[in-house]
């Protein structure tokens, strides 16, 4: 090994390394208020005294107050994150497939507003969106959330799913329709195959995106038994004395689902998300 590579590894290893702690920082944090018992949780100890799990006991037996949803709320965010994902990922895939393959006219047009959207932060649509979902009489019901998340996520996934069609061979599609396919089995049986990387990638950032929103949930949902987890999670902060040992658990709890799906898609989401970045 050339001195030049050994000089370059160790120049990755003193930034890597720095990083690789502080991102672990607040985790490890979280881990440690979770483990002590409430009279130790604020005392700034680099290891409780006596760590124990009688906060995941309390959490799971909802044996506080701020947790007489947490079941209720735990399920409110599963499915609206997996309803986002499955409605966000059918129009995208539809949206992609009639722009980039059908040639709809009009439909990069149309495309091309929807991604103008993100000029404006979605923090200043969100009063808009509380005012038009309150027209519609959807406030306080989950649809609100659902329909809310999947308007934000949509423009970029279609845009993902465009860019990674534009790199399938348009040889396929005149194979299928000399062999008499029409639009609908071309969809099914070319497209739907090839496009599976980038489809389960676009897929999991809808879901993991309304999996952690707190903004839009706090505006839309307010009645405790169907509000998400992450908004639940924010009343342990109204109190003088919050139950930081609780909050922490909670927490931990609440991202383990996120973590898991992020770990198991992970090639796809690399490979799914860059897809169509470089033209060959």
């Amino acid at each position: 090994m050339s001195l030049r590579k050994i000089a370059t590894e160790a120049k990755l290893l003193l930034i890597g390394i720095p990083l690789l702690i502080w991102t672990l920082f607040p985790v490890y944090h979280m881990v440690l208020f979770a483990i002590s018992p409430k009279d130790q949780a604020t005392k700034g100890n680099l290891w409780p005294e006596h760590p124990t799990l009688q906060n995941f006991e309390i959490l799971f037996r909802k044996q506080h107050f701020y947790l007489d949803h947490f079941w209720a709320q735990l399920g409110n965010s599963f499915i609206i994150a997996l309803s986002v994902g499955a409605l966000t990922l059918t129009i995208a895939t539809t949206a992609a497939f009639a722009i980039s393959r059908l040639k709809v006219r009009g439909g990069r047009t149309v495309m091309n507003l929807a991604l103008f959207t993100y000029f404006i932060p979605a923090a200043f649509l969100a009063v808009p969106m509380y005012k038009t979902m309150g027209l519609y009489g959807l406030l306080n019901n989950q649809w609100s959330l659902i329909l809310a998340m999947v308007t934000i996520a949509s423009p970029y996934c279609i845009w993902v799913l465009k860019q990674a069609s534009d790199k399938l061979p348009f040889e396929l599609d005149e194979a299928a329709r000399i062999d008499g396919a029409t639009p609908l089995q071309l969809f099914w049986m070319v497209y739907i195959p090839l496009m599976v990387p980038s489809l389960v990638a676009v897929g999991t950032y809808a879901l993991l995106l309304a999996w952690n929103e707190y903004l839009y949930a706090f505006l839309l949902l307010s009645r405790d038994e169907n509000v998400t987890l992450s908004v639940a999670l924010g009343n342990f902060l109204s109190a003088d004395d919050s139950p930081w040992e609780l909050l922490m658990a909670t927490g931990l709890v609440y991202a383990l689902p996120p973590a898991a799906i992020y770990y198991t898609f992970k090639r796809y989401m690399v490979s799914g998300l860059t897809a169509g970045a470089v033209k060959s």
